[in-house]
């Protein structure tokens, strides 16, 4: 394939492909987020601020996988739940994987359900300062990210997704 590196930042590299610019992460190509409940059945959600849309933004705790060395996705999802949240989950699973934002990045998005989420901790010490977490029911969900919106919260549309591959209704 024609690839060429444009610029390379300290995560990203911007890229071109076949005539297409995009960007990729320097050390980790996949991520993982997390559709993760209680025995109660509420969701664990988190939010924070994200520069590239100046907004904080609500979405399911995720991260990338390998990022601070090799790890399967598996690990990887149990490991930013953990981070993220505190809570750790008695089982997770594999709902489905694909790009995250094709047309401008290479990152590959596994979702996973994780059950049996209990508080386990505290979040990572980086998160404990940047990262709210949240706990709603399903049901109570759309009214809740109404709310945010009008706090000037954005809502990541993958909190959507995750929902219907875990087949979590609102």
């Amino acid at each position: 394939m024609n690839d060429e590196v444009l610029f390379e930042g300290e995560h990203l590299q911007f890229r071109r492909r076949l005539g297409w610019e995009y960007v990729e992460h320097r050390t980790a190509k996949e991520s993982v987020m997390i559709v993760a409940s209680t025995d109660e059945g509420r969701l664990v959600l988190v939010d924070e601020m994200r520069p590239a849309v100046d907004a904080r933004v609500v979405c399911l705790p995720a991260g990338l996988v390998g990022d601070e060395g090799p790890e399967d996705r598996e690990r990887a999802a149990r490991r930013e739940l953990a981070e993220e949240t505190g809570y750790e989950a008695a089982q997770v699973e594999l709902l489905g994987r694909g790009p995250g934002s094709p047309g401008m990045s290479s990152e590959i998005v596994n979702f996973y359900r994780a059950r049996g989420v209990r508080l386990a901790g505290a979040q990572g010490d980086r998160e404990r300062e940047e990262i709210r977490v949240h706990i709603v029911s399903p049901e109570e969900l759309p009214a809740w990210t109404r709310n945010r919106e009008a706090e000037g919260i954005l809502i990541d549309p993958k909190v959507w997704a995750g929902l219907f591959l875990s087949g979590s209704r609102p």
